[in-house]
């Protein structure tokens, strides 16, 4: 009965009903009784080890479970942590600060998680212009810092008095000279523009029934992701949402099959779920109970469900192309 719900996010929210095409993730009072049982919750000063957490949903403050967590279990680090902003997470609310208040924050946790890195490591961490110089300057200085990632984000508000806000910035970095990367997991299929020729033959691309395309290696600009949104199966109501799509890119270039991600500030659960599809461990934390328990549901229905908007044949396909928007229309079906 469970696993048939799992396949129809057409329940009552409370009191409101979803419009039929609406796929935004739901839950029943039934399935939270369910899932919750599966989340970890943990009590501050009780050790943990990575057999305990290893592909757990852990409901916590980070700052009660900092110094319970085990030494170098992660390949990846994905930190998502709440930007500079007035930002309400159902009920657990951040306010802006100043840059030097922002900046004692991230020195709070951000020097003590990296112990939790393996030696050979890498770490994102996810900001926006506001907070990208905070950003910075946490990366040099605990990390070696590699590259800025701008990804940009379709959504926003326009405004008649300065230029809309329409990119984040994600910022890369390694514990040590030694770290994974694999640039052909993380290749592009992308329109071909210009089809030049050599001796009558394609260079560099190829001609399908569904237009011409090349396979490129990846930058560090990204404008082929997709903000979740409510005809998206991904989609939730969390406020800042990230695509499955955007984490497959950092989760596959930086992480070795079967290796270990961990996710401090995992929100609806979009690491844990993309790196279970991907076929690598997770370990995730958040304070807010109903996105744990909205984890815990997107975990199961990826046990069946490995598909990732945007990503089929190994590769990744730019917005709006055609097997992009078949692959959604797959997992609409």
């Amino acid at each position: 009965m469970i696993q048939e719900k799992l396949q129809n996010n057409t329940f009552l929210s409370g009191d409101n009903k979803r419009a039929r095409n609406n796929r935004t993730l739901t839950m029943t009072d039934e399935e939270r009784d369910l899932y919750r049982s599966k989340i970890l919750f943990h009590r501050q000063g009780t050790p943990l080890s990575i057999e305990k957490i290893l592909n757990n949903v852990i409901c916590t403050d980070l700052f009660c479970i900092l110094n319970d967590l085990p030494d170098t279990f992660a390949d990846l680090l994905i930190l998502d942590p709440p930007y500079n902003l007035n930002k309400n997470f159902h009920g657990n609310t951040f306010t802006r600060i100043s840059d030097a208040d922002y900046m004692q924050y991230l020195e709070r946790w951000f020097p003590v998680i990296l112990r939790c890195l393996k030696p050979n490591g890498s770490i994102y961490l996810c900001g926006d212009w506001q907070n990208s110089g905070c950003l910075y300057a946490i990366m040099t200085k605990y990390t070696i810092l590699r590259n800025r990632i701008t990804w940009q984000r379709e959504k926003g508000r326009g405004s008649r008095k300065n230029w809309k806000n329409s990119s984040e910035d994600i910022w890369f970095g390694t514990k040590s000279n030694t770290y994974y990367f694999n640039a052909d997991a993380v290749k592009q299929k992308r329109r071909v523009i210009a089809p030049y020729k050599q001796n009558g033959h394609p260079k560099d691309w190829e001609a399908t029934e569904n237009g011409k395309f090349r396979l490129t290696y990846p930058s560090n600009l990204w404008d082929d992701i997709t903000v979740p949104y409510w005809s998206m199966p991904e989609n939730t109501d969390h406020p800042t949402q990230k695509s499955e799509k955007l984490l497959a890119k950092l989760i596959l270039a930086s992480s070795p099959e079967k290796g270990i991600v961990f996710d401090p500030f995992s929100g609806s659960g979009s690491t844990a779920v993309t790196a279970t599809k991907l076929g690598r461990s997770f370990v995730a934390i958040e304070q807010n109970e109903e996105y744990c328990l909205w984890t815990e549901k997107r975990l199961a229905c990826a046990e069946t469900d490995h598909t990732i908007q945007g990503y089929t044949g190994g590769v990744f396909w730019e917005r709006n192309t055609f097997s992009s928007q078949a692959a959604q229309i797959k997992t609409m079906i």
